[in-house]
């Protein structure tokens, strides 16, 4: 495959993760700044912030069936048909959010539309990130698999940097002004004009040549059963410890949301200095993690995994000590501390999982993997972290313990993947 026709690819892939993480990052915003106190009742603040997170994670939880659908769709009509479609109905579920009327004008029936649009907007991802990543690294040269994998993942620092500008801007008006003014579905509304631009970016691509030749093969062999049953039956250990080794890759959730949820409950700052810094530490994730993946070609996948997320678990140390100095410098360089040591290993893991396993089954076998950590792990961080947050309140040793426990979770599973690596090429 040419280099020219694999920029063209790993730019599609980019541009349609951008658009997908921007749709996830505005609902993870939205979720911790606006919807408890617009889709929940008034009288319990507890009870909305709960609830904010707990649709926040239902979008984890319907990812793996994403993963089953669209995975079967990828590997047995094309990963493009998958990634066309995927983007279509994120698109279309986040647009829907922006019209949503609140709890106080439809009571009960307000959250239940919340919650089936983000489990619609959980499929779509559930059948993204898969294709993105496999499309990417299928058309890529030998020697740079994981870095234009990468491209994949750099869609989201990208998604976050647009989703913040929006955020940043909206939120100097105070919350009640936001609700009732109605400028909380800006950001939702705009991405109906994102998935238009996705849309063209995607159209345009020529299929995974890896695919195609993967379908000559077995067109001339005894028709083997649906993915997902191949799956389960022949590569268990491989998609548990895939589940395993992906479980840092969520810890964005941690430099992200539950930042915002320490700063402004822990440490009483106010939401626009928290938001404006954590748009220059999305700065610092998009502009250092091509430069890693990169860098990280020259050396074994498995090791540079492995220090990653090392570092990431020595950086967090100095992440609570540097913020709670309360300034929005000290966040900026506390959190940015952590992100660049958490963004060689989230951009690296793609690139590295895409190839364990065979082709026929890698779009479902991939999806399932990472879905299956997002709807166990993605739901429980927010969750786990939220309650650490209102228990130990500025003691912040539990919620770095955490944090190590989820790294080590993801070094432990890399080690003994190692040894049952299966590389397609």
């Amino acid at each position: 495959m040419s280099n020219s026709s694999a920029k063209k690819v790993a730019f599609a892939a980019f541009i349609g993760t951008t658009i997908e993480w921007y749709d996830f990052y505005i609902y993870a915003l939205a979720s911790v700044l606006i919807f408890g106190q617009l889709f929940f009742p008034d009288d319990n603040q507890f009870v909305q912030i709960l609830g904010a997170f707990a649709t926040f994670a239902v979008g984890f939880l319907s990812r793996p069936l994403g993963a089953l659908l669209f995975g079967h769709i990828g590997d047995r009509l094309g990963r493009k048909k998958s990634l066309i479609t995927t983007l279509v109905l994120m698109g279309c579920a986040t647009t829907c959010v922006g019209l949503l009327p609140s709890y106080q004008q439809a009571g009960i029936l307000s959250p239940i539309l919340l919650v089936t649009l983000r489990i619609l907007q959980g499929i779509a991802v559930g059948g993204e990130w898969g294709g993105a990543v496999l499309m990417t690294n299928e058309h890529a040269p030998k020697g740079l698999k994981n870095f234009f994998s990468s491209f994949a993942q750099w869609g989201s620092p990208a998604g976050n940097i647009l989703a913040l500008l929006v955020f940043s801007y909206i939120i100097r008006s105070p919350i009640v002004e936001l609700i009732n003014s109605g400028y909380w579905r800006i950001p939702f509304l705009a991405s109906s004009i994102l998935l238009i631009i996705g849309i063209i970016a995607r159209i345009t691509l020529t299929e995974s040549p890896v695919f195609i030749k993967s379908c000559k093969k077995q067109a001339n062999l005894k028709q083997e059963s649906t993915p997902v049953i191949e799956v389960f039956k022949k590569s268990t250990p491989l998609l548990i410890l895939g589940i395993g080794a992906n479980v840092l890759s969520f810890s964005g959730i941690f430099s992200n949301t539950l930042m915002i949820g320490y700063t402004t409950i822990a440490l009483g700052i106010e939401n626009k200095i928290i938001v404006d810094a954590l748009f220059w530490i999305a700065i610092v994730h998009f502009v250092v993690q091509p430069f890693i993946a990169y860098f990280s070609e020259k050396y074994s996948a498995t090791r540079f995994l492995i220090c990653s997320a090392i570092l990431a678990m020595g950086s967090v140390f100095l992440l609570f000590p540097i913020i709670q100095i309360g300034t929005k410098n000290s966040f900026i360089i506390g959190i940015s501390l952590n992100v660049i040591c958490y963004s060689g290993f989230y951009g690296v893991i793609a690139g590295y999982l895409s190839r364990v396993f065979p082709t026929r089954i890698r779009y479902t076998g991939l999806s399932i993997s990472y879905q299956g950590c997002a709807a166990i792990f993605g739901s429980l961080i927010p969750m786990i972290g939220a309650y650490i947050i209102y228990t130990y309140k500025t003691f912040w040793i539990p919620l770095a313990l955490f944090y190590c426990c989820l790294a080590l979770i993801s070094i432990i599973c890399i080690y003994l993947l190692n040894r049952y690596h299966y590389y397609d090429e």
